[in-house]
C-alpha cells in the first residue's frame, strides 16, 4: 500500500544508459528557439499596444490561471515585487486588457480578470500564431500530439519547480 508520501513523488522512468538518453542539446537549442518566437511575437504585441513585455507574460498568466488569479499570485508567478505588480496591474486595467474585481465577501481579495473588450483585439494579433500551431501538428498523429503535450507538461512541472539561480 502506498503511503502519502509516494503518492506525492512524481512517477520517474529509470534513466537511460549512457549514450542511449535524448539528445538535451537538440532539445535546449528547439525549446530556446520556441521562446524566442514566442517572445517575438508578444513583445509585438506589446509595442503595438503601449504595454511593457512583462505586461503581456502578465496578461499569459491571467488568461492561463487554474484559479482566479489575485495581484499576489501573478507576484508569485512571475516573480516580481509587489510595486512592480501594482504598476503592471495599473497599466493593464488603464489600457483595457483586464478588470479589478472583487468578487468574495472579503472585499480586500481582488481578482484579476482579463476584459472581455479586449479580447479581440488579441485574437486578431496571435490568430497566425494559432494557425502556425495548427499547421504544425497537422503534420503529426493524434498519438504523436499526445506525446508532445505529455512531453510540454512535464517540462513546465519541472521547471516550475526550479528556484530563480538554479536552487532547488
Amino acid at each position: 500500500m502506498a503511503t502519502a508520501e509516494d503518492r506525492e513523488q512524481p512517477t520517474r522512468r529509470p534513466e537511460p544508459a549512457a549514450g542511449t538518453g535524448p539528445d538535451l542539446q537538440s532539445f535546449a537549442v528547439q525549446l530556446r528557439r520556441l521562446h524566442g518566437e514566442i517572445n517575438r511575437l508578444m513583445q509585438g504585441f506589446a509595442g503595438d499596444h503601449g504595454l511593457h513585455a512583462t505586461d503581456v507574460q502578465a496578461l499569459a498568466a491571467i488568461l492561463d490561471a487554474d484559479e482566479p488569479m489575485t495581484p499576489g499570485r501573478l507576484r508569485e508567478r512571475l516573480g516580481l515585487t509587489s510595486g512592480a505588480v501594482t504598476a503592471c496591474v495599473d497599466r493593464l486595467e488603464r489600457a483595457g486588457h483586464i478588470r479589478r474585481v472583487r468578487e468574495s465577501a472579503d472585499r480586500r481579495v481582488v481578482h484579476l480578470r482579463y476584459a472581455a473588450d479586449a479580447r479581440p483585439a488579441a485574437r486578431t494579433y496571435f490568430r497566425p500564431l494559432a494557425e502556425a500551431t495548427q499547421a504544425a501538428a497537422d503534420r503529426f498523429s493524434e498519438e504523436e500530439l499526445a506525446v508532445v503535450r505529455s512531453f510540454l507538461a512535464a517540462i513546465n512541472e519541472e521547471l516550475g519547480a526550479l528556484k530563480p539561480h538554479g536552487g532547488r
